[in-house]
């Protein structure tokens, strides 16, 4: 039943990443500019941060099973609308609708693992992003086929909105209740550690941290993709290619779980926004080679989504008591959705006036290095066990 319900998760996580490998072509029917194609890219982040913390409050009152069948028809509906809207604005309500299906499932699927895996909480997020992982590589390998196959981007948008309907038929047919309402052993341990609100210091700075990094990871997954057809001449199954080496790197998210369940958060998050740095800077510089950028893809999938991500999401939870894991994981993906709506029209906007090289050492580069330092004023002595 979990297996089924990570499913449906990595169908999220191809549906997200359809219009950047598709933008090229959009933004060449419709006549969008540069940065108009980058909040376009990014704008469903707005319905997820939108949607995430009111999901936290929704599972209070609504079982789990609902509220993630709910997600997925809004998020796939949204996806094959897409598809048949006529201007700047219809596409982009479209996609803005889209995230807040994705918060509702994303919520859930948090807090899910973290309550019912409560002995693993980091690994147990890992798995979820595991599954990201899983979908990120499918929608940046399948997107390009069928457009080159049928000739036009709308056949991938009705095709990905199509798989949501199934997946939604497989979760009435497999997942059963008891399942999912279980909160395992975490009910038992909410005493051990963690504040009894949201409104305590390291909730409060890994929020800061969440809003930093999602416009580091947006502005690189939103803009990416169009950097290397309109910057470096490459074709959109090449494009695709090196970003689907994002996804093979995030298949690393148990393993950096494990790592967050074991090792402080003061320091694998300055470590590994330091790293993200570097990378920032190496993406925009160095080989043009489609083998070198496709490395350093997956090394951000690795170090970006399997390590920051996951870790991210993890303290969120562990910031706070057990029984408060929907309210810790909806404000995960509030204040790290928020900002990545915005993410790819920065991205644009710096690209425009500076270049994208000015704009990648900005955006990922210094960014990244602000979030560093950041995360050395967390207490995780103060978080749960």
């Amino acid at each position: 039943m979990y297996c089924v319900l990570l499913l449906g998760y990595a169908l999220m996580a191809a549906d997200r990443y359809l219009f950047p490998v598709l933008a090229p072509d959009i933004r060449r029917d419709f006549g969008f500019s540069l940065a108009n194609t980058g909040l376009l890219s990014t704008i469903f982040t707005l319905g997820l941060g939108i949607g995430g913390l009111p999901t936290g409050y929704l599972l209070a009152r609504f079982p789990r099973k609902a509220v993630a069948l709910t997600g997925i028809a809004i998020f796939s509906a949204g996806t094959a609308l897409t598809a048949v809207m006529t201007g700047f604005w219809s596409m982009l309500f479209c996609l803005a609708v889209t995230g807040i299906g994705m918060a509702m499932l994303a919520t859930v699927m948090f807090a899910l693992a973290a309550s019912y895996f409560s002995r693993n909480r980091g690994a147990a997020v890992g798995s979820v992003n595991f599954c990201f992982g899983i979908g990120t590589w499918s929608g940046y390998f399948l997107a390009p086929i069928l457009l080159t196959t049928y000739g036009t981007w709308r056949v991938p948008m009705i095709a990905f909105g199509g798989f949501g309907f199934v997946m939604i038929g497989l979760i009435l047919l497999t997942v059963r209740s008891w399942f999912t309402e279980t909160r395992g052993s975490a009910t038992a341990r909410e005493d051990r550690g963690g504040a009894p609100s949201l409104l305590n210091r390291n909730s409060i700075l890994l929020t800061l941290l969440s809003v930093v990094y999602g416009l580091v990871l947006y502005g690189f997954l939103g803009m990416y993709p169009t950097y290397l057809r309109e910057g470096l001449g490459y074709s959109p199954e090449t494009a695709g290619f090196v970003m689907s080496f994002f996804g093979l790197g995030a298949l690393a998210s148990i393993a950096g779980g494990w790592l967050g369940d074991r090792v402080s958060p003061r320091v694998v998050l300055p470590i590994a926004f330091v790293c993200t740095a570097v990378l920032g800077y190496l993406f925009f510089h160095g080989s043009e080679a489609v083998a070198a950028k496709a490395v350093l893809a997956c090394l951000y999938g690795v170090i970006g989504s399997a390590v920051l991500y996951v870790n991210l999401a993890a303290n969120h939870v562990k910031a706070v008591r057990a029984s408060m894991s929907s309210r810790g994981s909806g404000m995960f993906v509030t204040s790290l959705y928020m900002s990545s709506a915005v993410a790819g029209y920065l991205m644009g906007w710096l690209a425009n006036q500076a270049g994208w090289v000015t704009a990648g050492q900005i955006q990922i580069s210094l960014f990244s290095l602000v979030a560093a330092v950041l995360a050395l004023a967390l207490r995780p002595e103060e978080m749960s066990s």
